[in-house]
């Protein structure tokens, strides 16, 4: 097997964590992927790749060889369609992750008129509750909500949710409607973490007499979940209050199914990011994504200081 096909089945291996997932996606043996990788490990004189019984993980000269590789491969993709006829049509594949609510609410439905302008383009989409391994399992981009705190990866503001906190109104009939911090004594709060068993932060809110000054409240609640889409189905239940993007229940609290409480107790904005390993090249086809992706989420979006942006 030559060299580049060599580093294409490393890179597949490495994404998948499984040599057998990998060859089903190739089309090739295991025996044919197990080879390639010895093969590339002999070559390069290091272990490339971790195999134990249930897992395949890269080494540490693993990381930086994928890493190598994926600038390596998309140059030479480049390279090969740099005289074509349709050398300007972006081809390949994308792999990207993010919250489930983007996915269904945002992009899915505006992704055929993307496909139809980039005909030869695939699309991978993960819509994973957990924060995915941008380099370990081979994500073009992936947009994040939130504060992000890996400092080996490049981020890209898109700007901010405004966040509002809401609760059913079958609920706020039963529990009444509460007015102030104190009022929440009485209330239950549905708790969303990643992990279960983790602590959950409470009820948090910017203070209007300390501008910028982020709090939270403690707070009593019978059901946590570690999905966003279980998170507002909890609340349309009637369990309890919730914290979220405006955008994300702007029909429910339309149809009056939710209400919104306590808005001079806001949470702050919550940012959101495209984020991407930190390499030397990014295929135009993934810089091509990432511009249409902040495209189409800029009317959702607001600015540091709650305006919509320009």
């Amino acid at each position: 097997m030559r060299l580049l096909e060599s580093m294409q089945v490393f890179l597949r291996v490495a994404e998948q964590g499984s040599f057998t997932a990998a060859a089903d996606a190739l089309g090739l043996s295991r025996a044919s992927v197990s080879n390639a990788i010895q093969q590339l490990e002999s070559l390069l004189g290091t272990r490339l790749l971790h195999r134990t019984t249930r897992s395949v993980q890269m080494t540490q000269d693993g990381q930086v060889f994928y890493e190598r590789c994926q600038d390596l491969l998309a140059d030479m993709d480049e390279l090969q369609n740099l005289f074509r006829e349709d050398s300007k049509e972006l081809h390949g594949r994308l792999r990207v992750d993010m919250p489930l609510p983007i996915a269904r609410d945002v992009v899915l439905q505006r992704l055929p008129e993307f496909l139809r302008q980039h005909p030869r383009l695939e699309v991978e989409l993960s819509t994973a509750d957990h924060f995915v391994d941008v380099v370990r399992e081979g994500f073009d981009c992936v947009l994040r909500v939130g504060t992000l705190e890996d400092p080996s990866l490049i981020a890209r503001p898109l700007g901010y949710y405004r966040m509002v906190n809401c609760a059913s109104t079958e609920y706020l009939a039963e529990h009444g409607t509460p007015r102030t911090l104190d009022d929440l004594e009485r209330h239950q709060l549905v708790h969303c973490v990643l992990t279960l068993g983790s602590r959950p932060a409470g009820f948090e809110y910017e203070d209007p007499g300390e501008p910028g000054v982020e709090k939270s409240l403690p707070m009593q609640g019978a059901v946590t979940v570690n999905n966003t889409a279980a998170y507002l189905d909890a609340c349309m239940a009637g369990l309890g209050i919730i914290q979220v993007p405006e955008t994300g229940v702007h029909p429910f609290l339309q149809s009056g199914e939710l209400e919104e409480i306590l808005p001079q107790y806001r949470p702050a904005p919550m940012p959101v990011s495209l984020v991407y390993a930190r390499r030397r090249h990014q295929p135009k086809r993934v810089q091509v994504f990432m511009a249409w992706i902040a495209e189409i989420m800029k009317p959702r979006l607001v600015d540091g200081e709650g305006e919509p942006l320009n």
